[in-house]
């Protein structure tokens, strides 16, 4: 897989900043230095979850978005590495396998025009190389019984977790979906606003729950499609908690009782966290401890097949920032599942 870049001992020594007393994440947690084939590289290692980074935001792009999910997993990164391993961490089972990247795409995409349709036909065409190799490498950490965790990029990258993970598996799955928006747009080529739309469409979707939905961000014409889907439920963020219809644990089991009785992926949308720079950044938004016991809640089960966090934007006065975040996120549901 000519995309993916694995994580190495010089890069892991170089991120890691050691301190006399203390032991850190990156001090203990499992690397490939080198890889002919992932799924025979980790069948037996001896890890639970391998945690591994998009470095794209052509998807953003091609859906008229603002890039900047390129730069969270190196965010992540720097911080993931550097938090305490103590009694609630155990790094050991874990394997950092690196991040794809596609550097001449990206560097095309700076001289793209969103204002112009040719562009965005390029763009989306991009968009489906980035599927192909996501769903290969999440359909080998699958099928090697790991649970993949997935940072970075755009919302894209949803089709190609959905579809591996179902391969993986050989049935489709289901998926929770933590986000201001549905992303289930018409199938006009590929982008990070249609990735379940499409995953759906190609049998690898079965059931799907949209947390939060913002109703200013959501055409007449979604609404109407995802009302007329039985395997489709949502509930509205201004349900949850402006008119307050409805509350978050009452939300949960109910989305629980429409996708974790078969294997199901966790996305978390950073679109949907107030405040927190974003492809689609809002002010209007669930708390970060909202999204880390929603993780929480999901991860612990063990249907739990896989968790993506995307459309992160940092810059370089945020960077640290949003890899707090994200690494909130990603030990909360390595620790719900005990690991």
């Amino acid at each position: 897989m000519d995309a993916l870049v694995l994580l190495s001992n010089k890069d892991l020594n170089a991120l890691t900043k050691k301190r006399s007393g203390e032991s850190k994440f990156g001090e203990h947690v499992q690397i490939l230095p080198n890889s002919t084939n992932i799924y025979d590289d980790i069948l037996d290692l001896d890890v639970t979850h391998v945690i591994f980074g998009i470095k794209e935001d052509i998807g953003v792009f091609a859906n008229y978005g603002t890039p900047g999910a390129a730069n969270a997993w190196d965010a992540t990164l720097k911080v993931l590495l550097n938090i305490q391993n103590n009694e609630y961490t155990n790094p050991k089972k874990v394997l950092i396998l690196g991040h794809l990247e596609y550097p001449k795409s990206q560097e095309k995409l700076k001289t793209f025009d969103a204002n112009n349709k040719k562009d965005i036909t390029k763009a989306r065409r991009k968009v489906e190389k980035i599927d192909k190799d996501v769903s290969l490498l999440i359909s080998k950490i699958v099928s090697a019984g790991k649970i993949p965790v997935v940072i970075g990029g755009g919302h894209n990258n949803a089709y190609g977790n959905i579809k591996g993970s179902a391969l993986g598996l050989g049935k489709p799955i289901n998926a929770i979906n933590f986000d201001a928006h549905c992303d289930f747009r018409k199938e006009e080529g590929r982008h990070s606003g249609n990735g379940f739309s499409y995953a759906f469409n190609e049998g690898f979707l079965e059931n799907y729950f949209i947390f939060g939905l913002h109703e200013n961000y959501t055409s007449e014409a979604l609404f109407k499609t995802l009302n007329k889907l039985p395997n489709v439920k949502y509930n509205t963020y201004e349900n949850l908690k402006i008119r307050r219809k409805t509350n978050f644990n009452t939300e949960i089991i109910r989305a629980k009782n429409h996708i974790c009785n078969t294997p199901f992926g966790i996305e978390i949308d950073c679109d949907a966290i107030e405040n927190i720079p974003s492809s689609a950044m809002t002010p209007s938004g669930f708390s970060a401890n909202k999204a880390r016991a929603f993780v929480n809640e999901f991860g612990a089960h063990k249907n739990a097949t896989y968790l993506h966090i995307c459309e992160a934007a940092p810059t370089k006065d945020t960077e640290t920032l949003v890899g707090k975040l994200i690494t909130y996120l990603i030990t909360d549901f390595l620790r719900a599942r005990h690991l």
